[in-house]
């Protein structure tokens, strides 16, 4: 880990969380995911490999309102979207209203490996990710039971507990992936901006950006190709972009946050949300674990 060739790390589990809630096992988890992304970055992965990595594996844990623990919608079903982008080529995968698979995010990597197509949604998604030997769920049941599955049927939890994260590589690649099982009691069928390159994820040469929040409001801003072009024709710099990308779905209305990092191994984490988790490995070593 050394200037001439510096890496980097952020991730998130939501815009949604609350200082009345006890966010421990999420902190011990992301610092986990946080050590386990750094060691792998240091070895040379590729940071798309590595983000891919990272959101599985909380999408595994149901701890976050994404993979085991989504959100149903207003007719009892799960209904679950992801995407990711390589900043070296610009290509993206995505998967929208993704039913009966356990891990949106791998199926928008085959998306992106296997198809030419950047998106597949519904029954189209479910049928190429079953084509594709993903693991199913066979029953979502038993399936969805992780905290943040329950706490979404209390109509006072949070809105919104996306998951992403965001990496620089040891070869100056930048890679985003992001996924949600969206807003609880969503109407079947609605898709916010997890799963749409340019809205809630986005990787270029300069930067790479997950977002969490109002999905609706951060389509509307085209908030993290916003923050690219900002960096990339605007001269600003990541701190600044990022800042008013979401000063920017404020004033249409939306909260939430994100987090990015950019070719230098800078990284900005801002929310405009009561809390968000999340954590960062900066070039230097530094880790931060934080939710408050």
């Amino acid at each position: 880990m050394t200037a001439a060739t510096p890496i980097a790390l952020a991730l998130h589990g939501g815009a949604g969380a609350r200082r009345d809630r006890d966010y421990g096992r999420q902190l011990v988890q992301m610092r986990e995911l946080i050590d386990r992304g750094g060691e792998r970055l240091a070895a040379g992965a590729a940071s798309l490999d590595v983000v891919v990595e990272v959101v599985a594996a909380l999408e595994a844990s149901g701890l976050y309102v994404a993979g085991r623990g989504a959100t149903p919608n207003s007719q009892g079903r799960y209904e679950l979207d992801a995407s990711l982008m390589d900043g070296r080529t610009a290509r993206g995968g995505a998967v929208a209203a993704l039913r009966g698979f356990k891990s949106p995010i791998l199926a928008a990597r085959a998306v992106m490996d296997r198809t030419p197509h950047v998106m597949l949604a519904g029954d189209g998604a479910a049928a190429f990710a079953d084509a594709q030997g993903l693991a199913r769920i066979t029953d979502e049941t038993a399936w969805f039971i992780g905290d943040a599955a329950a706490a979404s049927r209390d109509p006072g939890a949070p809105p919104h507990g996306t998951v992403g994260c965001v990496a620089l590589d040891r070869d100056g690649g930048l890679a985003a992936a992001t996924s949600t099982g969206g807003v609880a009691q969503k109407l079947a069928g609605r898709v916010g901006d997890s799963p749409i390159i340019g809205a809630g994820t986005w990787a270029d040469g300069e930067v790479a950006v997950s977002c969490t929040g109002h999905g609706e409001y951060f389509i509307r801003a085209a908030a993290a190709a916003q923050i690219g072009f900002r960096v990339r024709f605007a001269g600003q710099a990541l701190g600044d972009a990022a800042a008013a990308a979401l000063a920017e779905v404020a004033a249409l209305g939306g909260d939430g946050g994100l987090i990015a990092v950019d070719r230098s191994g800078a990284i900005a984490l801002p929310f405009n949300t009561e809390a968000m988790a999340r954590g960062a490995l900066s070039p230097d070593g530094q880790i931060i674990v934080e939710v408050l």
